[in-house]
């Protein structure tokens, strides 16, 4: 992810002019393992617990996480106190109107209905974006991303943790390498499952939002619906205003290794005669 040049620029300059001979020249600092000052994106998260942690952990080293969102205070408390100096919101506008300027790059983790939302607001501002599996909610919000980011002419990567492991490289090669003969037919499955079919009995229960949490800022763009701890933190997948269940969970993950090793690229489209 490049940040924006007339900032690094401004930056360059600047710092040229006040420190004159006392700079430390960029080799020197490169040779130390730090990231130059100037180099340094400053990344804000929508989400801030769960797998958005792990996320955040991952490009702070030689960044500033200048701001944290979530809409679960409570539950994100563990982040919120590891990055001190980050400032903290419940609602990513207000992080996106008070601090745009200062923002070069956006890690989205969220529930599958928010990605979307979240995601096309940071492009929109000219943000670099890191957005969680899956990308959004429906394939029609997918496209829409992907134009949007074109058009923005910002770097994005969707957040496929399984793409990056070993195990998918050495795949790649025996099935290339023709190690397992010619592939022919393939067969995916996966025994996670997602669903909330057992616990709808409890949904006519009532249940207080609890204080730390904004439930309305949660649902998003999802339908009105009452709090209920059943949907989150953690089980929305079994839910479809929320989720994609286990599709969504685990078929990127499952699929990917053949999309890669056999170069299948996008499904086409057919008709039945």
């Amino acid at each position: 992810m490049k940040a924006s040049l007339n900032r690094r620029d401004f930056l360059r300059a600047t710092g040229t002019v006040v420190a004159g001979m006392s700079i430390v020249p960029r080799h020197v600092i490169a040779a130390s393992g730090k990231t130059p000052p100037s180099e340094k994106l400053s990344i804000a998260s929508v989400g801030a617990s769960g797998m958005a942690r792990g996320d955040i952990d991952a490009v702070a080293p030689g960044n500033n996480i200048i701001a944290l969102c979530d809409v679960d205070q409570a539950h994100a408390a563990g982040t919120f106190k590891q990055y001190p100096d980050a400032k903290k919101f419940q609602d990513f506008r207000k992080m996106f109107d008070e601090l745009e300027k200062q923002i070069d790059a956006v890690v989205v983790a969220t529930p599958d209905h928010t990605h979307a939302v979240a995601a096309m607001a940071a492009i929109k501002r000219g943000k670099h974006v890191y957005c969680e599996k899956p990308l959004a909610h429906s394939v029609y919000e997918v496209r829409q991303l992907m134009k949007a980011a074109q058009d923005h002419k910002v770097v994005t990567q969707l957040g496929n943790q399984g793409h990056s492991y070993e195990s998918i490289r050495f795949f790649c090669e025996w099935v290339r390498d023709g190690a397992i003969g010619k592939v022919h037919t393939i067969h995916c499955g996966c025994n996670a499952v997602n669903s909330g079919l057992d616990v709808l009995p409890r949904l006519k229960e009532e249940h207080a939002v609890p204080p730390t949490l904004n439930w309305d800022l949660w649902l998003g763009p999802a339908q009105y619906r009452p709090y209920h701890p059943v949907y989150l933190p953690g089980s929305w997948r079994g839910w479809v205003p929320f989720g994609n269940g286990t599709v969504g969970d685990w078929t990127c993950h499952v699929v990917d290794p053949v999309f890669w090793a056999l170069d299948l690229g996008a499904p086409a489209p057919f008709r039945r005669k």
